[in-house]
């Protein structure tokens, strides 16, 4: 379903850390619900776009890495839509 290697709690777990991760470095204010949907949303989002480019994530420390940059891309887009 997207997890790359991971189980569907080691992805919540990893979502969650990643989304916190990514709330802090965007300085955006969410709660814990938040930062794992971020984290999980985003890492799905992350592994499609650089599977498009040939880049590929697997295992915890790759779900981490595209749970961090895909939540920062959805931080980012969703404060241009806001504005």
């Amino acid at each position: 379903m997207g997890f790359d290697g991971v189980g569907w709690l080691a992805a919540i777990i990893i979502g969650g850390v990643a989304g916190w991760l990514a709330s802090m470095f965007m300085k955006s204010g969410g709660g814990v619900l938040m930062n794992i949907l971020l984290g999980i949303v985003g890492a799905i989002l992350a592994s499609l776009l650089f599977g498009l480019l040939g880049v590929n994530f697997g295992g915890w420390l790759g779900y981490l890495i595209a749970g961090f940059i895909g939540a920062c891309i959805i931080i980012a887009i969703a404060r241009a839509v806001r504005r």
